[in-house]
């Protein structure tokens, strides 16, 4: 009898553990921040995470190796946005009811100093090329430029009506700016933060993503229910994609050159494609799809659902559903944690921030299928260059930084197993590398100092 029992429970154990090793992912843990929490950005120098706190008016700062809280910035009126400088390892904090940023030091996490800005700022891009912070301003209908070095405001840029998002164009440096109030993208160029054009698009223009593969900028259009796909280098509009209702978040998938595109009021993504501009599938995921976060270690989606408080894992291969993992209530936004290949949601209402946990961290993830392509990278770290040795002949080598945005190539002129990258223009940070043969390829962890 008690043999039987034990083997029933030992069952039952397994029967329990199978969900986890399926899926992959789970909730490592709940960390309490301050009240309200509605945006995060990763700090891939320090491996940290700052976490804007909409109504107690500060940055909670997490430890990315340990989940613990290092310690809370008191930020201004109700901050709504993060972007991190890698270059000046500088974390920016928009506070849109006191119409300014905190530039917070990413070392110390001391505040640097405080930028007046315009009325209502609501959303932030770093311009890579230029080491410059745009921020844009909802109710004066501008664009703020600031120095990435000084923390100088530069200029001021008149965009549409209503700028709310902003996303940059790194092999154009180019910075587009969704006008809501006027249904336009204004496109401002990097170098000379002057307005190149005014792109046309849907009703409500809301959220923006770029493809560097295909070297495309897609504007979903909350109102008219579909995405606007321009070309990023003449800037003319491609095609329109009929989309869900309420389009309100994208992200690319580099790997595949997939788009995915949330429906917050259809509860599905939809999956383009980003070579054809084809709808690929529609993905039924929660209630209310508000975000969107790429995991370039794992080829995965991560959708949070507010409504049903969960968040979606989706297969970047097979866009097949992968789980659904509970989180605190209204998850609203991510980031990714590329060292321990961690997942960080924001819970809006329960005022905490919810870690998911990859059963690989980041590097055992990217190693996992080297047994039959041997790449070798040294030295790793580096400042200026590094050697690629590979066990197959490679014939490109592409770089992106910890949030699968594509920032370097380099086209081998015929196959080789050996070459050597400079990358002393990359910025300070964790970067990831895919290196491609013919019918193959392989990602592996790069960390560029300075």
């Amino acid at each position: 009898m008690v043999c039987k029992q034990k083997y029933v429970l030992m069952a039952a154990v397994i029967i329990l553990c199978l969900p986890l090793f399926l899926s992959a992912q789970w909730l490592e843990t709940t960390i309490a921040v301050g009240d309200h929490p509605g945006a995060l950005a990763y700090n891939s120098t320090h491996n940290k995470v700052y976490c804007a706190n909409r109504d107690s008016d500060n940055v909670t700062v997490i430890d990315g190796a340990t989940n613990g809280v290092i310690t809370t910035i008191t930020a201004g009126d109700y901050p709504r946005a993060l972007v991190y400088n890698p270059t000046n390892n500088k974390v920016s904090c928009v506070n849109q009811w006191s119409d300014n940023v905190t530039v917070i030091d990413g070392a110390t996490n001391n505040v640097i100093t405080t930028v007046t800005v315009d009325d209502e700022p609501w959303s932030l891009v770093y311009n890579s090329t230029h080491n410059k912070v745009y921020c844009a301003n909802l109710y004066s209908n501008t664009v703020t430029v600031i120095d990435g070095a000084t923390n100088n405001v530069i200029t001021t840029v008149t965009v549409g009506d209503y700028p709310g998002a902003l996303v940059y164009n790194s092999t154009h440096n180019k910075v587009y700016c969704a006008n809501g109030g006027s249904d336009n993208v204004t496109v401002i160029d990097g170098a000379t933060n002057s307005v190149i054009t005014t792109i046309s698009v849907g009703d409500v223009p809301y959220a923006l993503v770029y493809n560097p593969t295909n070297t495309k900028v897609y504007c979903a259009n909350a109102g008219s229910d579909n995405v606007t796909v321009i070309d990023g280098a003449t800037n003319s509009v491609i095609t329109t994609i009929t989309v869900g209702d309420w389009p309100c978040a994208l992200i690319y998938n580099p790997p595949n050159s997939k788009v995915y595109c949330a429906n917050e009021y259809s509860h599905n993504v939809t999956v383009i494609d980003g070579a054809t501009n084809d709808v690929v599938t529609t993905i039924s995921v929660g209630s209310t799809p508000r975000a969107l976060i790429y995991n370039l270690a794992n080829n995965k989606v991560y959708c949070a659902n507010m409504a049903s408080d969960n968040v979606t894992v989706i297969d970047g291969a097979t866009n097949g559903v992968i789980t659904t993992i509970t989180v605190g209530e209204e998850p609203r936004a991510f980031a990714w944690n590329p060292v321990q290949n961690r997942t960080y949601v924001a819970n809006y209402y329960s005022s905490n921030v919810s870690v998911i946990r990859d059963s690989l961290t980041g590097v055992e993830e990217l190693k996992k299928n080297a047994s039959s392509f041997i790449l070798d990278i040294y030295p790793n770290p580096t400042k200026t260059a590094f050697t690629i040795n590979a066990s197959k002949q490679m014939r490109s080598i592409n770089i992106y930084d910890v949030r699968g945005h594509f920032v370097k190539t380099e086209t081998l002129t015929k196959p080789e197993n050996t070459t050597t990258i400079t990358v002393q223009h990359l910025s300070a940070g964790v970067y990831f590398l895919k290196a491609q043969t013919k019918g193959t390829g392989l990602i592996r962890k790069l960390v560029v100092t300075k």
